[in-house]
């Protein structure tokens, strides 16, 4: 007697949907390579989770995973970019080595994501104090509000930075 094991809803899933979500992706990005390293990521994603969801609409979930990678990669290409245009114009002495730029861009898609989840106007008052270097009151006048406001947001920024967890 032949007793059938259970299927594993993730490989169901791969097999049932990785072929059309490639094919989304590629659309999307215009590159079979980065649309199959995205298809990729998103079943990475989706077995981490297993335990946590009941997906119902299986397109619908693994295009949303698919679309906040695409959108994280973006992000994560501008602040490569702009950082390197930066670094462009320094002297080439300052230049870091290859693996050093790995943990700089990392740590700089770190802090992009800590300072991402507060909100716009916490996050702009925290900005204009640490890299413009501005006074509170020159924040409140910029920002339109007072500078106990001002105040408010900034410990609420330093304190999200403090106990963030990302």
């Amino acid at each position: 007697m032949h007793v059938s094991s259970p299927t594993d809803p993730i490989a169901e899933l791969y097999s049932q949907h990785n072929g059309w979500l490639n094919s989304w992706l590629r659309k999307k990005t215009g590159c079979p390579h980065n649309a199959a390293d995205l298809a990729h990521d998103t079943f990475v994603r989706l077995i981490k989770a297993r335990d946590k969801v009941e997906i119902e609409e299986p397109r619908a979930y693994l295009t949303t995973i698919a679309r906040s990678l695409m959108i994280n990669q973006f992000r994560r290409r501008e602040i490569e970019q702009a950082w390197l245009d930066t670094l462009a114009h320094a002297d080439e002495a300052l230049h870091p080595s290859p693996e050093e730029r790995v943990v700089v861009i990392e740590t700089l898609v770190a802090i992009d994501t800590m300072l991402d989840a507060l909100p716009a106007k916490v996050r702009r008052a925290f900005l204009l104090c640490q890299l413009e270097g501005l006074r509170h009151a020159e924040i409140a006048a910029q920002l339109n509000m007072s500078v106990s406001s001002v105040r408010k947001y900034l410990a609420r920024a330093m304190e999200h930075c403090l106990l963030y967890k990302g």
